[in-house]
């Protein structure tokens, strides 16, 4: 029953909530602990993240250092400063000891300065420590900020039996044994140990005579988002981290890839919404204001942008009013044609899937665009004629300026996403309203132009 019972998948109910503050109210410890018990830590802080701070710190200070210092890893990131507010030095230093270096380092690098070095300073286990001060000396989204000390390494010395007996040792500290490296005298990675190839030697072997050379490293200060690149495409658990000397420092595993991962998502998608810095709904007013107001106010110049092309054509064209109405047409068309391709390109930068020459991508987005501008424009021209009752030349004019519109629109969307990539700047904020506002003028621009050329007004 108790296999059966792990199985089924944690739903947080009001009643679960309500069950839990119930039991802290009439401070039923032995219960609450007995429910809680039954749930894994990441369930744990699930429901925590739904209590008051004073309900949450009560449940921390009830549970062991083992189990908090995990949940603390899961909580959502505002109630985690929060509980951490309310936590002595000591009591940090003793859920950090229960904590990988990597996680430990993530944990204490959220800390005031001060408050940080009086932490360390708590720490009994003074190698835990050394390795948690070097963690926090590298930048927090390169591989040296994602990377845990954690890891089984054994020398290409050593004798297979000799490696069996460390080896034990060795796994004891480590949660998950992805990969068993191979190093030299010199600490440098040589290559990996399959475990396979381990058992079935003979115990008098030297490892050097089974280990395989062929590994896949980065380097400590290569960039978060290029280690998740690696990793994801050669299907890695785990990635070792070597310095420019290739000497072993490290592993990352996949469980901080998923978080780098999901981090770039959350803030590409912003990005593209036209946010320009990580926020969440709950977040003051003032932050989500400043985080929206600079996109907002290029789309409010964008459109001042549109309407003085307008104004400047108003008076020219008395005798084609009709080609007014057809403006939201024009600008909506051209928005989403921008993000779409946009879109595109910015996927396929992000899993580094754009190959070849910009100039063949650019003749194929000119295509497309092409295809996509007559298909609308041979619904558009029965529809302006028959249901708006504009003349035949007027309804050429809309539909020749829609597919140039159309056309303009795919390959400006491509080529701002890898020309801002090529720069160095997140192509991600290509999409959304720096692609729509550009495209928005320029389609009017167009739009006008073409109707005077073909009209001659």
């Amino acid at each position: 029953m108790a296999e059966e019972s792990e199985n089924i998948q944690f739903e947080l109910t009001d009643d679960l909530v309500n069950q839990v503050e119930s039991l802290i109210r009439l401070n039923r410890d032995k219960d609450l602990k007995n429910l809680l018990d039954d749930f894994h830590y990441a369930d744990i802080a699930e429901i925590l993240d739904e209590l008051d701070l004073e309900e949450a710190m009560y449940v921390i200070k009830l549970l062991d250092s083992e189990t908090t210092a995990d949940i603390l890893m899961e909580l959502d990131e505002d109630n985690r400063e929060k509980v951490l507010r309310n936590l002595s030095t000591k009591e940090i230093a003793e859920e950090i000891a229960e904590l990988d270096t990597d996680d430990a380092a993530d944990i204490i690098a959220e800390l005031p300065e001060e408050r940080r070095q009086e932490v360390i300073s708590q720490i009994e286990d003074e190698e835990h420590k050394a390795e948690i001060t070097e963690l926090l000396k590298y930048d927090e989204d390169s591989a040296g900020g994602l990377m845990a000390k954690e890891l089984v390494k054994v020398y290409d010395t050593w004798t297979v039996a000799g490696c069996l007996r460390r080896l034990r040792g060795q796994a004891k500290e480590v949660t998950r044994v992805h990969s068993v490296y191979v190093v030299d005298k010199q600490e440098k990675l040589v290559g990996r140990l399959s475990l396979k190839d381990l058992i079935v030697a003979k115990n008098e072997q030297k490892i050097a005579d089974i280990y395989i050379s062929s590994v896949d490293y980065v380097n400590v200060n290569d960039d978060a988002e290029d280690v998740a690149r690696v990793m994801q495409k050669y299907d890695l658990e785990a990635i070792p981290v070597v310095d420019d000397n290739m000497k072993l420092l490290g592993r990352i595993t996949i469980d901080d890839i998923v978080d780098v991962m999901k981090e770039e998502a959350e803030r590409d998608y912003q990005l593209a919404a036209g946010i320009s810095q990580d926020v969440e709904a709950d977040d003051s007013i003032f932050e989500l204001t400043k985080a929206r107001l600079p996109w907002l106010l290029i789309g409010m110049f964008g459109g001042l942008g549109a309407a003085t092309i307008i104004t400047g054509f108003q008076t020219a064209m008395k005798d084609f009013t009709i080609l007014l109405s057809f403006v939201p047409l024009i600008q909506a068309t051209a928005g989403n044609v921008g993000v779409q391709s946009s879109a595109i390109v910015v996927q396929g930068l992000a899993n580094d899937t754009i190959k070849g020459e910009i100039f063949k991508r650019l003749f194929k987005e000119f295509l497309l665009g092409l295809v996509n501008g007559i298909g609308i424009a041979l619904i558009v021209l029965p529809i302006s004629h028959f249901l708006f009752g504009t003349e035949y030349l007027v309804s050429l004019t809309i539909c020749v300026a829609l597919i140039t519109v159309i056309v303009i629109a795919a390959l400006i969307g491509t080529f701002i996403p890898i020309f801002l990539d090529k720069r160095g700047i997140d192509p991600a904020v290509a999409t959304g309203p720096f692609i729509t506002t550009s495209n928005d003028i320029f389609g009017i621009l167009i739009y006008f132009l073409i109707a005077k050329l073909i009209l001659g007004f």
